[in-house]
């Protein structure tokens, strides 16, 4: 953790540590600490305190996901909808009271407005897991808080929210983790480093097996569940009538639907598209640019079609592997979806990479490689500039596909050479919730 400073200028010893350093005493003289939680047991003082926006089914896997590092205290969490707070309450309440053995617990404190939970001091880091529309508006907010930061993709909805995020995280010194987990898995780094190191010798193009872009919101009008704060669900979004299946209810095996419609979310070009454009930038070596130009479907392109400074073409392009990703070489082929990687010559996919070959930063589990930058105060695998980046692939090409007209890019400026295409980098947001 960051060390706080008193007015002279020199350090003092952080509220973690002091707290820490008290409950140790206090343990150590009224019961032995491992009688409190078992071998390996972390004292609640000693793990990052966490807050969670958003209680919905991803939030609830990331909740899974977090206790059972075993080095994060989840404290708070805010959701618009009631009974989502009351069961990630109980569920986080329940896990800390069998972990210590006990009746009862109740740490766990729910809100339905993320502003309440931000203005907490003893909170270190928070999860952002609520749709895209909210994104920027929660981010932003949370790392002028002084909040580290572990938000899902995409990103953001639009390329000038993205960056608006990342220049929020850097002026905060902020720590932030972009819910690109597939860096934290050893298929898609073993893919990685297969190209890093010219196994398949130059890459000439890549494929990527996606959905497509958002259409306009066509759900049918439903009453309104009680428990639900619909104005606060669409916080910086302009009106648009209740269905149950923007935000199912607890159990229901549905994923939201806010992700098809445009305003709410970028259609599968943004959801798996956030997840495998990721890798192909991570696998160019790309992660703090991007593409120089995107082709919509046209009498000269089949698909839509990227192209890289370095000559590389990428197309949106159902090769009939849905969720995946295909890279051609000049000396071999590679396939990846999750937990399934197939190469040409075939014994690359199982190639130990060493020696003197490039390797890149190297995650096993994306939640614990979050909290070990919290105390190193270091970039995690998924910083929010290479999240930025990777939206912005998906984002761009959504831009394309809505105008259908060819479009240059310059990563740099971030801007198109087409001033209709720019009108579209950004979208109005209700004043309250503006980046």
């Amino acid at each position: 953790m960051e060390k706080e400073k008193d007015q002279a200028g020199n350090s003092a010893i952080s509220r973690r540590k002091f707290l820490g350093s008290a409950a140790a005493l206090s343990a150590f003289f009224i019961v032995p600490r491992h009688v409190l939680g078992g071998v390996g047991y972390l004292a609640p003082s000693d793990k990052i305190t966490m807050g969670w926006i958003g209680a919905g089914r991803q939030g609830l896997y990331l909740q899974g996901a977090f206790l059972k590092t075993n080095e994060a205290q989840l404290v708070a969490v805010a959701d618009v909808y009631k009974t989502k707070v009351d069961n990630f309450i109980n569920i986080t309440n329940k896990f800390y009271a069998d972990a210590g053995q006990q009746s009862t617990y109740k740490g766990c404190t729910g809100y339905n407005n993320f502003t309440e939970l931000l203005n907490r001091k003893d909170i270190d880091a928070v999860v952002i897991a609520t749709p895209d529309h909210w994104h920027a508006a929660v981010a932003v907010r949370a790392a002028a808080a002084g909040k580290d930061i572990y938000c899902e993709k995409p990103l953001s909805l639009t390329v000038k929210e993205g960056r608006a995020m990342a220049d929020a995280v850097r002026k905060y010194k902020r720590v932030f983790q972009t819910g690109s987990m597939q860096r934290s898995s050893g298929e898609f780094r073993q893919a990685v480093e297969l190209i890093r190191n010219g196994y398949l010798g130059q890459i000439k193009n890549v494929k990527v097996s996606i959905g497509g872009p958002p259409v306009p919101y066509n759900l049918p009008e439903e009453t309104l569940p009680e428990g639900l704060d619909w104005n606060l669900w669409l916080g910086p979004n302009e009106y648009v009538h209740y269905n149950r299946l923007l935000d199912p209810m607890i159990g229901d095996s549905a994923w939201g639907k806010w992700r098809d419609f445009k305003g709410l979310g970028g259609g599968d070009m943004t959801d798996w598209g956030a997840h495998m454009f990721d890798i192909v930038q991570w696998a160019l070596d790309m992660d703090g640019t991007g593409p120089v130009s995107v082709n919509p479907p046209d009498a000269d392109h089949q698909f839509l079609t990227y192209t890289y400074a370095n000559g590389i073409v990428m197309t949106h392009e159902n090769f009939g592997k849905p969720h995946s990703i295909q890279f051609n070489g000049t000396e071999g082929t590679l396939e990846i979806q999750r937990q399934k990687l197939v190469t040409t010559p075939a014994s690359l996919a199982t190639k130990t990479i060493g020696g003197n070959d490039k390797r890149v930063y190297f995650s096993d589990n994306h939640y614990k490689d979050f909290l070990d930058a919290i105390r190193k105060r270091s970039k995690p695998i998924a910083d929010i500039e290479t999240g930025h980046r990777s939206a912005t692939v998906c984002n761009i090409g959504n831009i394309a596909y809505e105008l259908g007209v060819p479009l240059k890019w310059d990563p740099a400026k971030e801007r198109f050479d087409n001033d209709k295409a720019n009108a579209l980098l950004g979208r109005a947001m209700k004043k309250e919730w503006a980046v």
